[in-house]
């Protein structure tokens, strides 16, 4: 899909990979909603690509069909057109660390149902949404009607000591990808996702700098923590290449995640 004048929304574009990856679809000519909880924050991202920012949990069924309302009338009203997304990145996530059992006991149930409601079924509310505007779209020359990019993780994979429910989440995430890329085939929506590994993020950065450098030296090559604009650019070519469908792609360095 050629990215220029077609609407996109970007869940979790407040910071980090959502940001990055906002900015890059507003470089190649998309017109860019940026979902996010932290409002303040969307709206920095995008006043600096000239897109529009809205508040949104994804979790919450009525109000991200709210947040998508929203967003469709703006870009209809922009184009003086149907206003639904042709592209959607979801980035919306979050990454907290517990043992299932620890020092103070059994993790707290609603510790694991917060992780699994952000990470896995907050991409499936956006997807489900989004998905029905975009099969109501008249299709491209090539028959697509739109693209979804999930986020996923290395940790979907090989999830480290105190990683089950973030692990549990993203494996969702990937495990989701090839059923809803096979259902939205005969609409011409394509579903990837991308398995990110160890990279610069807000949460990352909060660590010390001794602690980020040894992250960095677990990967075989380059040794380096991964750039959110790297992830963008690869959302950016799967939207751009027609056969990437159904995937799972990881972006580590070659990385594998010892138990600890």
């Amino acid at each position: 899909m050629d990215i220029k004048g077609h609407a996109a929304v970007v869940t979790g574009g407040a910071s980090g990979l959502g940001a990055a990856t906002a900015s890059e679809l507003a470089r190649a000519g998309a017109s860019v909603t940026v979902l996010d909880v932290n409002l303040d924050g969307a709206r920095a991202v995008a006043e600096k690509i000239g897109g529009e920012a809205l508040s949104c949990d994804v979790t919450h069924a009525e109000q991200a069909a709210a947040a998508l309302a929203q967003a469709r009338d703006k870009h209809g009203a922009a184009r003086d057109k149907h206003g639904a997304a042709r592209i959607l990145i979801n980035c919306a996530g979050i990454g907290p660390a517990k043992r299932i059992v620890g020092r103070d006991g059994p993790m707290p149930l609603a510790d694991f149902e917060r992780v699994i409601n952000i990470n896995l079924i907050g991409t499936f509310n956006v997807m489900r949404l989004v998905a029905a505007d975009m099969q109501s779209l008249s299709p491209l020359a090539d028959g697509e009607r739109g693209v979804i990019i999930m986020t996923a993780s290395v940790a979907a994979f090989e999830g480290q000591i105190g990683q089950a429910a973030y692990s549990a989440s993203k494996g969702g995430v990937a495990a989701l990808t090839l059923p809803a890329a096979r259902e939205f085939a005969q609409f011409g929506i394509r579903v990837n996702a991308i398995a990110p590994g160890i990279f610069h993020t807000p949460m990352l950065m909060a660590l010390p700098q001794e602690a980020q450098q040894s992250l960095a030296a677990a990967v075989p090559f380059p040794k380096l923590l991964g750039r959110p604009d790297q992830f963008a650019a690869l959302a950016r070519h799967i939207i751009e290449n027609a056969y990437i469908n159904g995937e799972v792609i990881r972006l580590d360095g070659a990385l594998r995640l010892a138990p600890r």
